[in-house]
């Protein structure tokens, strides 16, 4: 059976979609994107900025299903500009421990939603 992980400390789902579905002991998590869930605004000062709003996004979700970065095993980074991916990869790696960092890709994409230059999801475990 699955459960539904909400949470208003990441932004609401923008579509027909939620923030994370629990299923068993494995946590889904949707893509997530860097808009501030106190204001609903997009944070895009700079790549780091926003990669860093991204993260805790993500930690938020986790945090709602009681989990932590600890449990995440697969990562897909999803970015609109490769040249990005060293600053990307830099606040990316302060949320891990290297030696047990999870499985990851990360992919250049054409269009991100709300023309975003960063999308971060994650599968975890329990």
């Amino acid at each position: 059976m699955k459960k539904i992980i909400f949470t208003d400390k990441a932004p609401a789902p923008i579509g027909p979609y939620n923030q994370a579905v629990l299923v068993g002991n494995m946590l889904y998590t949707s893509g997530q994107i860097a808009i501030n869930p106190l204001t609903n605004e997009l944070v895009l000062e700079d790549i780091e900025t926003e990669t860093k709003q991204v993260m805790e996004n993500l930690k938020a979700v986790l945090e709602a299903a009681e989990m932590s970065f600890e449990n995440v095993i697969k990562v897909s980074i999803f970015i609109s500009d490769m040249n990005n991916f060293s600053k990307i990869n830099t606040i990316y790696g302060a949320y891990f421990n290297e030696a047990t960092a999870p499985a990851r890709e990360t992919v250049q994409v054409a269009c991100l939603p709300k023309n975003v230059n960063v999308e971060i999801s994650a599968i975890a475990v329990r």
